[in-house]
């Protein structure tokens, strides 16, 4: 037990298995259901972003065609675990989600220009929200029992081109879901403390 446990509102359980002990899986086995990959977003869309947003978008790569074309474009460390995995997302960003105004923030439209005026603070914006609704993402799978292998290792204009070619949505990351195989795991990777990390000001 830590004092993340202590303090949680959550049971150890819980803690462990969103954090304390989940881990990065680099194989995989199992099924994930359609009901799953539906849940996964319908947890993903409870975090916070800016102006409630939502600027991430996930596509789900299941069919043969679509997982050999990604597959190319990832790099080679990342090509047989992704090739394997049950279900695959790619996570992107809409890079006209200022345009949704009034579907995510109806009735509150003043702050939609200066994003207007400016397409390198939209861009800016849209990126750093999809990043964090992105961690959501990953503490989603791990809520539902399954492991989540996030990936950057990715020729990423070389997905967009395949499965974005009209614009609008740029890639940023890939993640692979499943149940973990047998020997998923590396050795445990050492992580920061809180005293080389945290300063209070």
């Amino acid at each position: 037990m830590t004092i993340a446990h202590e303090e949680a509102v959550i049971d150890a359980a819980a803690v462990d298995a969103i954090f304390a002990e989940a881990r990065t899986a680099n194989a995989f086995t199992g099924d994930v259901t359609d009901e799953q990959a539906r849940a996964i977003y319908e947890l993903t869309k409870f975090g916070p972003t800016a102006f409630n947003s939502q600027p991430l978008r996930v596509t789900y790569v299941r069919s043969d065609d679509a997982r050999a074309t990604l597959v190319e474009a990832l790099s080679a460390g990342n090509r047989a675990k992704t090739a394997s995995a049950p279900l695959v997302a790619i996570l992107s960003t809409d890079t006209a989600w200022h345009e949704q105004w009034d579907n995510f923030l109806p009735g509150y439209g003043a702050p939609k220009a200066m994003y207007d005026a400016s397409p390198e603070l939209a861009a800016a914006t849209g990126n750093n929200n999809a990043h964090l609704q992105a961690g959501y993402f990953i503490l989603a799978v791990r809520s539902l029992g399954l492991a989540a292998g996030p990936m950057t290792g990715a020729d990423f204009g070389k997905i967009d081109a395949a499965f974005f070619p009209r614009g609008g949505q740029k890639s940023f990351m890939v993640v692979n879901i499943g149940q973990p195989a047998e020997n998923a795991w590396g050795a445990p990777k050492p992580k920061f403390a809180y005293e080389d990390v945290v300063q209070t000001v």
